[in-house]
């Protein structure tokens, strides 16, 4: 026999698993940028304060996915984080804010 046929793990290549913008799930041999929770619809940093509490609490990691980018995540039907991207949720909110009064 010729070859190595018992590759370590060393030859395959970590994977990723990311919610799309047809909010189904993907392989991806690039890391998400943002994480998101599926049950609230909220995207938002890793380092965000309130999503490592919630995690460190427990119950929130069931819900969690990630988004390759915040494109994603918006086309996903996901929202901005109030904590850690406070300047996207102003605008998500005053957008909604608008959008609201427009059907009134």
């Amino acid at each position: 026999m010729v070859g190595n046929f018992n590759k370590s793990s060393e030859d395959i290549p970590k994977t990723y698993t990311l919610l799309g913008v047809d909010n189904l799930p993907y392989v991806s041999e690039i890391p998400g940028l943002l994480g998101g929770n599926r049950k609230s619809k909220i995207y938002g940093s890793f380092d965000c304060g309130a999503a490592n509490r919630a995690l460190k609490i427990g119950g929130y990691e069931e819900y969690r996915v990630f988004f390759a980018d915040e494109e994603i995540a918006i086309s996903a039907g996901y929202r901005p984080c109030g904590t850690c991207m406070r300047e996207q949720y102003t605008i998500w909110k005053n957008q909604k804010s608008k959008s609201l009064n427009k059907n009134l």
